[in-house]
């Protein structure tokens, strides 16, 4: 977790994602920590799409997302103005009964402004 938290920069994502994919390739078990880590380190890259391809692999999985994973995802569709996929996130979340938050709220708007929607 500590390591991909500390590769979570724009120009380190790719370190914090290959230190990601060996933890999930090894018996090392994942946690919503290391998966918040690394979904923020593709928030941080701007990367939406290895962000999604970590929801979709975990959603398989054990680990259960919580707020922080979802204002991260959320945060990432905000920066491509991809305000569709952030009113899905928020309804997703909503499912879940995970308790949303002003940052969750205010990245939609900001993707919304940003489609001119």
């Amino acid at each position: 977790n500590a390591a991909i938290s500390a590769c979570g920069t724009d120009r380190e994502r790719e370190k914090a994602l290959h230190a990601f994919n060996m933890m999930m390739d090894s018996a090392l078990e994942a946690t919503t920590v290391t998966l918040n880590a690394a979904v923020s380190a593709c928030e941080k890259g701007s990367v939406w799409e290895k962000a999604s391809e970590l929801m979709d692999v975990l959603a398989r999985s054990k680990v259960q997302s919580d707020t922080i994973t979802y204002n991260a995802l959320i945060s990432a569709c905000e920066k491509r103005a991809m305000w569709e996929k952030a009113l899905q996130l928020v309804s997703l979340m909503a499912d879940a009964i995970i308790a949303s938050s002003t940052i969750v709220y205010n990245a939609v708007i900001s993707a919304c402004e940003r489609r001119g929607e």
